[in-house]
């Protein structure tokens, strides 16, 4: 994951200052945590497989 936040964000921006810096990498986050379907995961996206996870812990607790 870090590299793809290297190469697709930090290295083809000019940051402003940090907390433009943490506010890019934090909208890069969310976009490849919500919106990227991934291949191990049968195409879902990394939230839709984690959330569906969440019924059954909390039901174990």
């Amino acid at each position: 994951m870090w590299r793809s936040v290297k190469y697709e964000e930090v290295y083809l921006k000019a940051y402003d200052s940090v907390s433009h810096a943490r506010s890019s990498i934090g909208d890069y986050l969310n976009g490849y945590n919500q919106n990227r379907p991934d291949a191990r995961l049968a195409g879902q996206t990394l939230d839709e497989a984690y959330f569906a996870t969440l019924p059954a812990i909390k039901s174990a607790a």
